[in-house]
Order: C-alpha cells, then structure tokens, then sequence
C-alpha cells in the first residue's frame, strides 16, 4: 500500500470516527433546554461527562484530518491547503471551549444544587451565560468556520480533480448551505430548527460518501502526482 492510498483511508476513517463521536455526544448529552437543566444536569453527572469526552474525542479527531490532508492539499495550491488546515484548527479550538463549557456547567450544577433556592437567580444567570457560550460558540461560529473549510477544500477537489467532480462539486454547494445556515440564529432560528437542519444535512451527507469514497477509492492518482499539476498549469 503506497503512502497516498493510506492517507485516503486514514482520512476517510477519521472523517467517519469524528462524525460517529459528535452523534453519540449529542446522543449521550442530558437537555440542556428546559426550565430545570441545572437539577437536570446534576442528577446525571455520568452522562455529561462522558457527552463531554465525546465532543472532545470528535475535536482531536477532527484535528487530525488537515494534518494527513496538507501533504497532497499543498501539492495543489499551498495557500488554500494551509488555510485549510488553520480553519480546522479554529474549529477544534472552539468545540474545545464548548467542552470546557459543558464541564463548567456540571460544576455550576453541582453546586446550584447544593445552594438551594436562595441563590437560584445567581447560578441561573451563569447558566445562561455558559449555554450563549456553547450556542455562539458551537452552534454559529463553529459553523461558519466548518464551512468554510470545507469550501476551500472542496475546490482545491474540484480544481485538482483528486476525487470525481461530482462529489467535491456537491460538497461546494453543500458548504455554502452550511455557511448560509451558520446566520440562521440571528433571525430567531436555532440549531434544532427544521430550516436549519436542512440546510445541513447535504454537507454532512457528503462528507459520509467522500470519506467512503476515499477508504474505497483513494484519490485519483494521476491527479496526486506531482506532475500533473505541472501539466494542468501549461
């Protein structure tokens, strides 16, 4: 097995684990939207932790992508490929944040729970603090940084002819779904909203068949080389 034909399938499973991890966080995740999520989250401390660990196994996975991903992006356009790789950094960096979040609010729970009514309002307003956090952060700026990494890697696909341009065209438009939706919240819309599941869903699609395609497939390999970006530029 040639280097190239192990980092699509390295790719394509790390796509795939990240994606299974940030399913199973939401999956394991206690509400945090009704009225009593502070006693809520307290009373299953267990399941918190480990949609914590979760989230944070999707952020290291996550991370590992653009490293495998550089060595063939730059061969194609350096600057996009290293673009590339800091948004996902970006985007790792805040779901990190948003861990650190979810853990806070364990503590601040905890501690609700021990104080009583008395101190309800204060522990209350640094609740909500905490969840505008893991909102912002999570759900709208994540966004726009996921988005726009996929748009740059998706034409440097498209351009390079690495996979059919098919696929890294429907991950284009995907994206750009994926942008727009990233300002949903602003006009009232939130991240369980139909519009703005919808808007999703075609990117998270297409990142499923292209991390299938590459543990399948590969990149075409003509394309890898070296060479043919010499020839595509005369």
């Amino acid at each position: 097995m040639n280097s190239n034909r192990k980092t699509a399938i390295i790719v394509g499973v790390l796509f795939i684990a990240a994606t299974v991890a940030g399913i199973l966080s939401r999956v394991v995740m206690p509400s945090l939207n009704a009225p009593d999520y502070l006693i809520n989250v307290s009373a299953n401390e267990n399941q918190m932790i480990i949609g914590a660990l979760f989230e944070f196994t999707m952020a290291v996975l996550i991370a590992g992508i653009p490293i495998w991903m550089y060595p063939i992006l730059k061969k194609h356009n350096e600057a996009l490929a290293l673009g590339y790789v800091v948004t996902r950094i970006i985007e790792v960096v805040i779901f990190t944040v948003g861990v650190i979040s979810l853990l806070t609010l364990l503590t601040l729970s905890q501690e609700f729970v021990k104080a009583g009514a008395p101190d309800a309002s204060y522990f209350q307003t640094s609740g909500t603090l905490l969840l505008a956090v893991r909102e912002w952060g999570g759900g709208v700026c994540s966004s726009i940084v996921f988005s726009l990494s996929a748009l740059i890697l998706n034409y440097i696909l498209y351009r390079s002819k690495l996979i059919p341009r098919w696929l890294s065209g429907w991950g284009l438009i995907g994206a750009i779904l994926y942008l727009t939706s990233g300002f949903l919240p602003l006009f009232g819309y939130g991240s369980s909203s139909t519009i703005y599941i919808l808007m999703e869903t075609p990117l998270g699609v297409n990142e499923m068949v292209f991390a299938i395609w590459l543990i399948v497939k590969g990149f075409n390999s003509p394309a890898i080389a070296p060479g043919s970006v010499k020839t595509d530029v005369n």
